[in-house]
């Protein structure tokens, strides 16, 4: 269930001044809880390219197609998320190594910048077509 406006906005102040009050604390929790949800996407994707081999397999010894078909599928689908979760995954000393120098948070300051910049337009537009 999507976070209501209110509830989205009272979230993002909670996380401003989480930042705010304690940076180093705030980077460390986004790192580690990013690291761990690719890893934990990795995991599952190895796992569903073992169900498709498993049902290539059975295809084969079965002798139907569709089945080593979707067996492939699976595998297929489960490499290309493998694969884009593993890069995504930041390596377990470059979020905190990234957070000391004075670089990393001007950039991060910059990103988030430019996304309350969208999101104004955004909402902005909204608010503008709304009332049409």
């Amino acid at each position: 269930m999507p976070l209501s406006e209110h509830e989205q906005r009272m979230l993002e102040q909670m996380e401003r001044a989480l930042y705010a009050e304690d940076p180093k604390f705030a980077t460390a929790l986004e790192g580690s809880g990013l690291r761990t949800y690719t890893r934990r996407r990795v995991y599952q994707a190895v796992a569903g390219f073992l169900v498709g081999i498993a049902l290539l397999m059975a295809g084969m010894v079965a002798k139907q197609v569709w089945l080593s078909v979707v067996g492939f599928l699976v595998m297929l689908g489960c490499a290309v998320l493998a694969v884009t979760g593993w890069r995504k995954a930041p390596k377990p000393g470059e979020q905190a190594a990234g957070a000391a120098g004075p670089h990393a948070r001007r950039q991060s300051r910059q990103r988030r910048s430019v996304m309350d910049r969208i999101e104004q337009r955004w909402q902005k537009r909204r608010d503008e077509q709304g009332g049409h």
